[in-house]
């Protein structure tokens, strides 16, 4: 009998030397991510993607609210500055009134309404605004001069009640106007109809105050 001779088996690699073999392992990347196979499948499970996404909402939300308080800010920043050109364009819009008062303060009443007629039947809407501003300086000159108190025409126009007078509503829609012709400046648009609706309010006012 023979002796049997093992021979070891060799397994010969086809490929190449220094030639790198080609494949994906995606669980590869994963543990070069995360660490060795367990932290990778402890990501995985329920209690650490949860976490994960748990750890997301976080920071989002941390981020939402530090938007949110930028946009409050600018928020309140911008209402303040729109407050401020507001009480400016009023300001300058008394400063103008003041100086047609004094200009004409030696003028009767009546001079001056004339003075509202013409500039409401003139061709240029930029006459339409001085007339409903002459109107308004004359209502209110002529309620200081009766008595009703208020350090402005709205102060005063709050104070008389409809058995007072009758036309208090004409009153306040033509004082309106007024207040958006000072607040809006060269945007708000005086249409020939609004202008004509706000002048015959006043002239209602105006003759039941005695003003003719």
């Amino acid at each position: 009998m023979e002796p049997v001779t093992y021979v070891a088996s060799t397994t010969v690699s086809t490929t190449p030397v220094g030639v790198p073999s080609v494949g994906f392992d995606i669980f590869a990347i994963f543990i070069s991510l995360f660490g060795d196979s367990e932290t990778v499948a402890s990501f995985f499970s329920g209690g650490g993607f949860w976490g994960f996404l748990s750890s997301l909402w976080s920071v989002f939300s941390i981020l939402a609210y530090i938007v949110a308080i930028i946009l409050l800010v600018l928020y309140v920043f911008a209402s303040i500055r729109r407050n401020l050109y507001n009480d400016l364009m009023a300001q300058e819009l008394r400063d103008a009134e003041e100086l047609y008062a004094q200009k004409y303060q030696v003028s009767t009443k009546h001079s001056r309404l004339q003075d509202v007629k013409a500039n409401a039947s003139s061709n240029n809407p930029n006459d339409w605004k001085l007339a409903i501003i002459e109107a308004d300086i004359i209502l209110d000159d002529t309620l200081k001069q009766k008595g009703y108190l208020g350090t402005s025409l709205g102060e005063r126009l709050k104070s008389i009640s409809g058995a007072q007078m009758s036309t208090i509503n004409d009153a306040w829609e033509a004082h309106k106007v007024r207040n958006r012709i000072a607040h809006d400046g060269a945007d708000f648009v005086l249409t020939k109809r609004l202008l004509d609706e706000t002048i015959s309010r006043y002239l209602r006012v105006f003759t039941e105050l005695g003003i003719s």
